[in-house]
């Protein structure tokens, strides 16, 4: 049946590939469909703040459209309907942050943006981690990257990974990355909003825990104290503390086996984590290459690994030695308390900078500007007014 489906699909796209392409419309989507979020999010909320209604035709897809509140100025589609194979099959440009499958069908006039879903990854990836990977994986990597016109970088020792590890020899967009343009510019609405939509009183101090998922399922390696994590807090930082916690999607069916104490608010299904790195004061994590997203803050970021040896020798390898990150590394409940009395801003600080100059991060935070100029270019032969922006 999937080998019929797919056949049927590819006719499809053969007919809707005769048809004119149109010059200003944007096919985007995230995370094949699941959501709005990541850098397709944040490159149409820039356009849509600072360009002409109907300037550019934005289309987003989703596997459920109807659970997605509408926004005005793009239209949506669902994946793999008729709709959406004609909408893409007809759009200038294509902006996404995942691979794209055999059913992207790219033709001649398109131009295909691919902005991948990390500034800076800590797990080794694509050829880097190429044993670890499917085969089947591998090969649609291999075509994804061969269809891609512009991938997008956040700094020096991505470009380096990318140039090496991706299969792509295309040019590379060295202006940051558009997710954590919010980041950089700490908007007071943003993180009013925020809170306002998980009904948090505007006051209160947020401490984020946000680990990624371990191949093996163990759940004993997310056994925070959260409770004494609060009081820590309190009396290193002042203030009245709320803790999130932002699981892994492939952890959502057991969240309440990790999040069940009541002692915190569990944000699991919230869409858009970069919103809540936006309004985090603390952020705790492990493996997760969002670490790196947070880091433009400035802020606290402790990585909590009580699993550091056996992670280490049985699952992805890692491009940092932990030890080499500026992020303050705890191996217990005991460590974790400790070290949160022991911060030192000025230290972190210091660190942080040395390591962010290291990498030669790109994040200025006009990475969707720059990149909105691109598809200037692109949709309507404008000159690229790429800027290192200061003013």
């Amino acid at each position: 049946m999937e080998v019929l489906k797919k056949y049927i699909s590819l006719v499809i796209i053969y007919l809707f590939n005769c048809l004119p392409i149109k010059k200003n419309k944007i096919f985007l989507f995230s995370y094949y469909g699941s959501q709005y979020g990541c850098n397709p999010k944040y490159i149409t909320e820039y356009i849509l703040k600072n360009y002409p209604k109907d300037y550019f035709d934005l289309v987003w897809a989703f596997n459920d459209p109807d659970s997605k509140e509408d926004i005005e100025g793009i239209r949506k589609v669902k994946t793999m309907s008729l709709r959406y194979f004609y909408e893409l099959c007809t759009s200038k440009v294509l902006i996404t942050n995942f691979r794209t499958t055999d059913l992207f069908v790219k033709r001649k006039e398109q131009y295909y943006i691919q902005t991948w879903h990390s500034s800076l990854r800590l797990k080794q990836i694509e050829k880097d981690a190429e044993e670890n990977l499917p085969p089947s994986y591998v090969q649609m990597a291999k075509k994804d990257s061969a269809k891609c016109d512009l991938l997008l970088s956040g700094c020096n020792y991505s470009t380096e990974i990318f140039k090496r590890a991706f299969w792509y020899e295309g040019e590379i967009f060295k202006y940051g990355t558009p997710r954590n343009d919010i980041l950089v510019h700490s908007y007071s609405d943003l993180r009013t909003s925020t809170l306002t939509k998980l009904n948090l009183p505007a006051t209160c101090k947020v401490a984020l825990y946000a680990p990624t998922f371990r191949k093996d399922k163990n759940l004993d390696v997310y056994n925070i104290d959260f409770s004494k994590v609060k009081e820590a807090l309190a009396k290193k930082f002042g203030g009245e503390w709320i803790i999130l916690v932002k699981l892994h999607p492939h952890l959502m069916s057991v969240s309440n086996q990790i999040t069940g104490s009541g002692q915190v608010l569990d944000v699991t299904q919230y869409d858009d984590i970069q919103e809540l790195l936006g309004i985090t004061d603390f952020l705790i994590s492990d493996y997760s290459s969002l670490v790196f997203d947070y880091s433009v803050t400035k802020k606290p970021c402790f990585l909590y690994v009580p699993d550091l040896e056996d992670y280490t020798r049985n699952e992805r390898g890692l491009y940092f030695d932990l030890g080499e990150l500026p992020f303050t590394r705890v191996l217990s409940n005991e460590e974790l308390m400790q070290k949160i009395q022991c911060y030192e801003e000025t230290v972190y600080r210091k660190e942080l900078e040395s390591f962010l100059a290291e990498i030669g991060s790109y994040e200025e935070g006009y990475a969707a500007k720059n990149l909105a100029s691109w598809l200037e270019e692109i949709c309507f032969g404008k000159e690229r007014r790429v800027m290192n922006e200061a003013a």
